[in-house]
């Protein structure tokens, strides 16, 4: 019996989902490994971010401490860097990464960086499109309606984009970072690889989310037209 009512699409929400596990559990496991190391200047996340942002004429953004672990990041509404408990006052080279990273992107809000306006215009958007995408869709299937549910596809269709678009704002921040704690010596030798490492692992939950949410496209897509 079960196999008559086994729909063999959630195959995809496994293997999204798997991927997800094993790309969090390996950028936790990195900054956990790398938030043993401190750095030789003793410098805290925090006098990091600060350094940065004067280095680079940056006087308008706030940096405040929020709660919880890796939840570190930067809104370019609100010109404010937030830094988790686990990095604002820890001098981990791990912490020290984070830190800069998020500094990287309020670089490219300085810079006027193209993807991160796209990316900033684009969240509306996406949250529209994760809302109610869904909801469409199982609407139009269950009253029979194909172009309805085809809608629905369309909606959640801006969701991949827009992590397509995240991907070259990460990537890019990540580049800034590294390059500024280089050419600074805020990390140097070991301590530079042992952020480039954890900043590499955190790129890749990016790669892994466009990853599902394009298997979670293309379930829908599958779901849609079978009924079709």
């Amino acid at each position: 019996m079960f196999y008559y009512y086994f729909d063999p699409t959630l195959i995809l929400v496994i293997i999204g989902a798997a991927i997800s596990a094993i790309a969090s559990a390996n950028v936790n496991s990195t900054y956990r490994r790398f938030s043993k190391y401190g750095n030789s200047r003793g410098m805290t996340a925090e006098e990091c971010a600060m350094y940065i942002l004067k280095s680079a004429g940056i006087n308008d953004v706030r940096i405040e401490r929020i709660n919880g672990k890796l939840t570190d990041h930067y809104s370019p509404k609100e010109k404010v860097l937030r830094l988790s408990n686990s990095t604002y006052g820890s001098t981990s080279v791990a912490a020290l990464g984070v830190a800069a990273h998020e500094c990287g992107h309020a670089i490219q809000h300085q810079v006027g960086y193209g993807p991160l306006k796209l990316r900033t215009l684009s969240v509306p958007i996406a949250n529209i499109g994760s809302y109610l995408s869904w909801p469409v869709i199982i609407i139009g299937l269950i009253i029979g309606n194909t172009p309805l549910a085809q809608a629905g596809i369309i909606l959640f269709s801006f969701v991949v984009v827009f992590q397509l678009i995240t991907l070259p704002v990460e990537f890019n921040a990540s580049s800034r970072a590294l390059e500024i704690l280089n050419s600074s010596n805020i990390l140097v030798g070991d301590e530079l690889r042992g952020a480039s490492k954890v900043l590499k692992a955190a790129a890749l939950t990016y790669v892994a989310a466009l990853f599902t949410v394009i298997l979670q496209l293309l379930r829908l897509i599958l779901i849609v037209g079978r009924r079709n």
